[in-house]
């Protein structure tokens, strides 16, 4: 049966009301015990609005005492529900004392304060704080607050809170007493402690106006030598900010801790930023090139919230992009200055490409501003980050960079210390820039993915090119009538080698024209170039304009789009024509072996361009997703290439010498291209020594992985010993076994259901931890297509299995790994009564958490 079917509430982003308090200051004492931690909360609090009473949210807290301006309230001045704390209407300023007590050990959602790994840590975005007091949990409450942590000086050597320390001292029983006070107010969910022993690196950096900010680095004991890299990359993103924004940081210390307990990525509490330490320590033996790119990013993503989160906030959650789409456009900008454009912008596509499209195409679709939820956990989304981040970059393609800076620097003048909306953000841009932007606004407010057809036609007697587009967005699962939308069109006309020109179209209408006089016919038109807007191409491009796109355009985003667009409509056509092992034409492998014998002078690039979709970006072209079709085609393709291409991939192999790891754009780009060329070597006969031969030499992870994982999709006999052996060797290491969890959740044969059951037996796997159940069953069920989507649905049962054991230990990783079932009426009838059955016995599940029941019951809807 289920719980509570008919009584989730439902919160509307309409229904906004301003609070009838406030709250100042908030001065916080913590007793750190590991089962009855006491928590004093002393607030100043402001009436707002008369007649009221004050409402304060509360989760799971064990109310010990209340006090009025130092009166001490008995319990029939006060009610108390399950999640709140109701007190009659207060005076227009009051001092509140609450103390509370709590269990951080017994807290296994890991939000509130909780205990892992002998390290007392919070995350307290989005509802957390309400585990730790009562308060007015909501973000457009912002304090100033003071934070003192009483603990065992020996058990917890660093006491850390935001802001600024003010004072520390230690009595004569080894208890001690450290106080932070942070001057910038915040909201609760800005708020953050951690309690631990570490290994402490320390640097300084010197600001654009001379001041000296110290930077502290905690990190576990013995891993001091892998954190310096991600120190390094904080001082990197603090002067990018300076000389792209002009930002500059304002408190005198800036520290981060990495800890393995971690729902999110990372944190950026005001001053303190927690981080899941998989995002902090690396080194070349244990992190791959992806990693140190990711380490960057997130560092670099964390610190740009000072401004674009911490300063100016959100005031409500339905306006999350206002800061997350905002913050994530900022670090992808940092991270193409500090390695590619090219590839950052191609990450970025993937994701757009197969999970953000999927979500706008699933019951869980909405704006990047929602309009409803069940769980504000549920916000933080794909589309609410990555197409949150691809309106930001509209913007900036719109006003112009100059422009758009100004936009940025109005905005955080304007609204410093607010909380704010998405309406604000986009009245600063039109005000700094007298640039109409009331059409698009509606990005923010439509869901969906539009799709824009693209033709052209060139009459030679006039010398007239016409360009021709037209917009459609179908009808979602939130939303029935869609608008147009205002799209920018970037395109580069191609026409030959040497000679190619570029433009913006604004596609603001349903259909347009746009007219070129006195042109030249092109060989072939990039359009959306740079993925100039998130949205889906439908043009009938010929062979030879892709090709020619491939060969010849300016854009290698636009080079390594045409070739994907090549393969999908192969696959497509290949689907429609029930042909199963489809003949590669000779002019695709003369390109292809051109781009593996020139000079390598963008590798990486290389690399990218040899590369088929992945099945997920495939399937996005289905509303009925032909699994099986599309699995076979991709596998024929990849044993084609591999012997179309076997010569030139042995002599691009064989080119680029296995160096001494050392991590910078050229290395990276020379090891993704021979991996590349390895992978597909792999499919051939008699290539095993190739593996053996790179695994023996490898100084680092990213051979290590990309040997094992040529093995292991080419499916040879020896994996399991390899994996076995990567395994042993590793096994005392959290990260690197996280590794080792993802490639055997990956393996293609039907051999991964013993490779997880003997992973799940490992010591360092533990059903507690956020990055060991990721790292093994998001694998399995987002990188595994041949054994996740089986016919028989024995991988959604595994799933399901999984789903369902999570959620009473952490529903927000629950809720997430459920994903891949949600979108269950894509399939065939065989797959769909399987999922449908998972979902069904998901929400029978007595208790279900409301993170899992609002995802099901919607996909069930």
């Amino acid at each position: 049966m289920t719980s509570a079917t008919d009584t989730r509430l439902v919160k509307y982003r309409t229904d906004y009301k301003s609070p009838d308090y406030t709250i100042s200051h908030v001065d916080l004492r913590f007793v750190l015990n590991p089962t009855a931690t006491q928590v004093t909360s002393v607030m100043k609090v402001a009436k707002l609005r008369p007649g009221q009473p004050l409402i304060l949210d509360g989760l799971k807290l064990e109310l010990v005492s209340v006090a009025v301006d130092d009166r001490e309230l008995i319990a029939s001045d006060y009610q108390q529900t399950e999640t709140s704390l109701i007190l009659p209407e207060l005076a227009d300023h009051a001092q509140l004392t609450i103390v509370t007590e709590i269990s951080p050990q017994d807290n296994t959602a890991l939000e509130g304060l909780y205990l892992a790994d002998n390290t007392f840590c919070t995350q307290c975005e989005a509802e957390g704080f309400r585990r730790i007091t009562y308060f007015l949990d909501r973000p457009d409450v912002l304090a100033i607050y003071t934070t003192t942590i009483v603990a065992d000086s020996a058990a917890y050597p660093y006491l850390l809170s935001n802001g600024n320390k003010v004072a520390d001292a230690t009595d004569n029983k080894g208890l001690r007493t450290v106080t932070w006070q942070d001057p910038f107010p915040k909201p609760s969910y800005l708020f953050a402690l951690v309690a631990g022993d570490f290994d402490l690196l320390q640097d300084e950096f010197i600001t654009q106006s001379g001041r000296k900010v110290d930077l502290e680095l905690y990190v576990d004991k013995g891993a001091a030598e892998r954190g310096q890299f991600a120190l390094q990359a904080l001082k990197r993103a603090m002067r990018w900010d300076e000389q792209r924004f002009n930002l500059e940081y304002d408190l005198d210390v800036y520290m981060v801790v990495a800890v393995d307990f971690f729902n999110m990525g990372a944190m950026e509490n005001k001053g303190l930023n927690v981080f899941n330490s998989k995002f902090v320590l690396a080194d070349a033996k244990t992190a791959t090139d992806k990693d140190f790119f990711n380490i960057e990013s997130i560092i670099g993503h964390e610190y740009f919230h000072n401004w674009t989160g911490n300063r100016v906030t959100c005031r409500d959650w339905f306006q999350l992009s206002l800061k997350e789409g905002l913050t994530v456009f900022r670090d992808q900008e940092f991270s193409a200055d500090m390695s590619s454009d090219t590839l950052t912008r191609i990450d970025a596509i993937k994701v757009m490409r197969t999970a953000q499209f999927a979500e706008d195409a699933s019951p869980m679709a909405h704006p990047i501003r929602p309009d409803q939820v069940v769980e504000m956990n549920n916000f933080y989304t794909v589309t609410v980050y990555d197409k949150g981040a691809e309106v930001i970059r509209m913007l900036q393609t719109i006003l112009g960079k100059d422009a758009f800076a100004s936009g940025i620097a109005l905005y955080l003048q304007r609204h410093d210390g607010q909380a704010v909306t998405c309406d604000d953000f986009i009245q600063a841009m039109q005000d700094a820039t007298e640039v109409d932007l009331s059409q698009f606004r509606l990005w923010y407010s439509q869901s969906g993915t539009p799709e824009v057809t693209a033709s052209y036609q060139y009459d030679a007697a006039s010398k007239k090119l016409t360009l021709s587009l037209t917009q459609h967005t179908a009808a979602t699962a939130d939303q029935a009538e869609k608008k147009a939308l205002q799209i920018p069109v970037a395109i580069e006309l191609i026409f030959s080698e040497q000679q190619s020109e570029q433009h913006l179209l604004m596609l603001t209408e349903e259909q347009q024209q746009f007219v070129f006089k006195q042109a030249q016919a092109p060989e072939a038109v990039v359009w959306l170039a740079h993925f100039s807007a998130p949205v889906k191409l439908k043009t009938n491009y010929s062979e030879p304009e892709l090709l020619a796109i491939v060969e010849n355009a300016t854009d290698g985003v636009a080079r390594w789009d045409a070739m994907q667009q090549y393969w999908a409509k192969l696959v497509a056509d290949s689907v429609d024509r029930k042909i199963t092992a489809p003949k590669i034409p000779q002019s695709v492998i003369s390109v292809l072996t051109s781009l593996l014998t020139q000079p390598q002078a963008d590798a990486a690039l290389t690399a990218e361009l040899l590369a088929l979709p992945d099945f997920d970006t495939l399937a996005e072209q289905y509303q009925d997703i032909p699994v099986t079709q599309i699995l076979t085609i991709l596998r024929q393709l990849k044993q084609s290439l591999a012997q179309e291409l076997a010569a030139p991939l042995l002599q691009c192999y064989n080119a680029i010498e296995q160096n001494a790891y050392h991590y910078s754009p050229e290395d990276v780009a020379k090891r993704s291209l021979r991996n590349r060329c390895l992978f597909y070597l792999a499919q051939l006969e008699n290539t095993q020594q190739l593996i053996t031969k790179q695994l023996s030499l490898a100084d680092n992870m990213t051979d290590s992985l990309a040997a094992l994982t040529a093995c292991q999709q080419a499916e040879h006999k020896d994996f399991t010993q390899r994996v076995s052996e990567f395994a042993s060797y590793w096994q005392k290491n959290a990260h690197a076994m996280d590794k080792c969890f993802s490639l055997v959740a990956t393996d293609p044969t039907d051999n991964v259901f013993q490779h997880i059951a003997d992973m799940v037996k490992h010591p360092l796997f533990s059903w507690k931890n956020p990055n060991r159940v990721r790292a093994l069953f998001s694998a399995f069920s987002m990188r595994n297509p041949e054994q996740f989507h089986r016919e028989d649905g024995k991988g959604y049962q595994l799933l399901t299995e999984v789903v369902q054991r999570l959620d009473p230990i952490n529903p927000q990783i629950s809720a997430r790994l459920v994903t891949p079932l949600l979108s269950w009426r894509r399939f065939d009838a065989t797959r769909q009564e399987k999922m449908h059955a998972c979902l069904k016995q998901l929400l029978s599940i007595t208790a279900l958490s409301n993170d899992l029941y609002e995802k099901v019951t919607k996909s069930l809807s």
